[in-house]
């Protein structure tokens, strides 16, 4: 299956269907996780030679990262940290969190920015699983965590997840309501001293975006994530949370800026800033163990004009944003 050409990214319908999911998610909760994890080597081979497009851009992207063509074993491999990391979340949301093993990196530094009255806005990406930070929250009932997760893009995966745990619901802000009425939510959580999460490495189609260094060549990164701190007034965080196989996850929280100017013509420049300075951690994180990487598009063309277009098409992509309002 190719993707058409000059598609976007968000236009490409979710992987799996709903009788799949459930299916999976009836293995893992009925027969356990190890038993479950043996049904993934079948899947990652569908999906290996069902899914060209995607297996084109993980070819793609390991020639990238490390310079050299992978192996179709690497590409298998890839596919399948990912199915993985699917499974687990269904363990995560039924709260069954005695099952990992979760190290945490930087917690101090993410207590030391929170107050009663004033939360943190905490950037993921989709690297690794950010549902395993709800274990950073276990014993600590004081702390609210709002999710902004856009529910119209994976409607599937979305039921299932809401089916495992309807509580998660009420610490969701849709992402695909209008944007002011998102940063009103925001607001309000933020005010309330809540953990506001939201994933910051993808543009939905016609949103403004910021051009930034990432791995050697220039990406399209939304503007919206990296203004939201000054228009708010909040400390930014980048939270990631990278399976290393087995039943292993470590969460990293890393301050990105603990305040950013609310005035225009300084915003702007602090936006790029912020944006450089995440993009850079990200790739940092993500050099360390590449099976981490979940953007199945061609991450420097998110238009859709071929994975083998040649390395100069990302730059044509997105413009500079002007303004962050």
């Amino acid at each position: 299956m190719s993707a058409p050409a000059n598609e976007h990214w968000s236009a490409r319908k979710e992987g799996g269907g709903r009788f799949a999911l459930w299916l999976i998610r009836t293995i893992g909760l009925q027969c356990g996780r190890g038993f479950a994890r043996l049904c993934l080597y079948p899947i990652t081979l569908y999906f290996f030679f069902r899914r060209s497009y995607e297996r084109r851009v993980s070819y793609a992207f390991f020639e990238r990262v490390t310079g050299q063509r992978p192996s179709a074993w690497q590409v298998m491999r890839h596919i399948h940290r990912f199915a993985g990391t699917m499974l687990d979340r269904v363990f995560l949301l039924a709260e069954r969190f005695t099952r990992f093993d979760v190290r945490m990196h930087g917690l101090d530094e993410l207590k030391a920015r929170m107050r009663p009255d004033r939360g943190v806005l905490l950037l993921g990406a989709h690297v690794g699983s950010f549902e395993v930070l709800r274990v950073a929250t276990i014993g600590q009932p004081d702390v609210k965590l709002r999710v902004v997760l856009d529910t119209q893009k994976t409607p599937a995966l979305t039921e299932l997840l809401h089916a495992l745990n309807p509580d998660i619901g009420l610490g969701v802000i849709d992402a695909s309501r209008p944007g002011n009425e998102i940063v009103l939510a925001l607001a309000e959580a933020l005010g309330e001293g809540a953990l506001a999460t939201l994933l910051a490495d993808r543009a939905r189609e016609g949103e403004q975006t910021v051009l930034v260094d990432f791995f050697g060549e220039p990406a399209p990164f939304p503007v919206a994530p990296f203004a939201l701190g000054g228009i708010l007034k909040v400390p930014v965080v980048l939270c990631l949370g990278m399976y290393r196989g087995g039943n292993r996850y470590d969460v990293h929280f890393e301050p990105l800026a603990d305040e950013l100017p609310s005035g225009r013509r300084e915003r702007d420049a602090a936006v790029r800033a912020l944006a450089q300075a995440y993009a850079a951690r990200l790739e940092h994180h993500v050099k360390q163990d590449p099976c981490n990487w979940f953007n199945w598009h061609d991450f420097w063309n998110p238009e859709g004009r071929g994975v083998d277009a040649g390395r100069d098409a990302a730059r044509g992509v997105a413009h500079v944003a002007r303004d962050a309002a």
